[in-house]
């Protein structure tokens, strides 16, 4: 999940919105920490589920990573406009865990991925990874050549 985080960061830009989806465990936060690591941004990505939201910002050139753990969060974009994440988005890279039905109003073009453990994996450490992209800027990407 760190590698694949590694691939994408090199293909994101400020004004993306990342929507991660999986199930505990799955390696959304591992993901972040190679997008974090990928991007050179400041400061360890960790889960920021009780703080709910944290900024990384840039060490050099490029925009910031906020990463967003949703999963308390039950109130939709209601909930979410507390964050100001719209205020955020346009120059950085937002990426929210347990987004689904709480952040696709943001953005009309969001990239959304669906990280699933691979059914009879007995060591727990195959990930199967679907990778949508939402909208125009998304539209020509080549995501398949992200898998590895």
């Amino acid at each position: 999940m760190r590698e694949l985080g590694l691939a994408l960061a090199k293909r994101l830009r400020p004004g993306d919105l990342v929507m991660l989806t999986g199930e505990l465990g799955a390696g959304k936060t591992t993901l972040t920490r190679g997008l974090g690591e990928g991007m050179g941004v400041r400061g360890a990505v960790t889960s920021p589920t009780f703080v709910i939201a944290r900024v990384h910002p840039p060490l050099g050139e490029g925009p910031a990573l906020v990463h967003v753990d949703a999963y308390r969060l039950g109130g939709g974009l209601d909930e979410m406009e507390d964050l100001d994440l719209d205020v955020s988005l346009p120059d950085s890279v937002v990426v929210v865990e347990w987004g689904d039905g709480k952040v696709e109003e943001l953005a009309d073009d969001r990239l959304h991925v669906i990280i699933d453990r691979a059914t009879g994996d007995t060591t727990d450490e195959v990930r199967v990874v679907t990778l949508n992209g939402i909208g125009e800027r998304w539209a020509g990407a080549d995501l398949g050549s992200l898998a590895g």
